[in-house]
């Protein structure tokens, strides 16, 4: 599944151009390296979110393409905050 899809099904960035804008601006980082939009994920993967003065990263759980709002934290595991 693509990175910019996968946060937003995720519920991790809330609609797919920003996470889009997000990757091409070079604040998405997919095992350290920086991600462009299309970068595939996959179980096991650790990405990196830089919003503003913050940074957020967590390792994908599943990569489902459709999942319930209730279901969406159970994508990833919060590794630092």
């Amino acid at each position: 599944m693509r990175i910019d899809k996968y946060l937003k099904v995720s519920r991790l960035i809330k609609r797919r151009t920003v996470a889009h804008d997000a990757a091409e601006e070079e604040r998405i980082f997919l095992n350290g390296k920086a991600a462009k939009p299309s970068a595939q994920v996959k179980a096991g993967d650790e990405i990196l979110i830089r919003f503003g003065n913050s940074e957020m990263k967590v390792r994908v759980l599943s990569t489902p393409e459709h999942v319930t709002k209730d279901g969406a934290s159970a994508l990833y595991e919060v590794i630092s905050q």
